[in-house]
């Protein structure tokens, strides 16, 4: 998994297996700089609002298949 921020474009070409792992890893980042930021090792407080874009862009498109699945 590649520490890069997603674009939503990018999203349509990864399988929802993928998506999965890239919601968990970015949740585990975002959970590491909190520690970091507890501990006052953390230099770039940007991060937080990118991988909290990135979380959320993978969610919405999880979501957006599942309602296109149910139909």
């Amino acid at each position: 998994m590649s520490n890069s921020d997603y674009k939503a474009k990018a999203l349509l070409d990864l399988d929802n297996k993928k998506l999965e792992e890239s919601l968990s890893f970015f949740k585990k980042e975002l959970f590491n700089l909190r520690f970091q930021k507890t501990l006052g090792e953390l230099t770039n407080t940007s991060r937080f609002a990118k991988v909290r874009k990135n979380i959320a862009r993978v969610e919405t498109e999880l979501t957006r298949r599942r309602k296109v699945g149910a139909k």
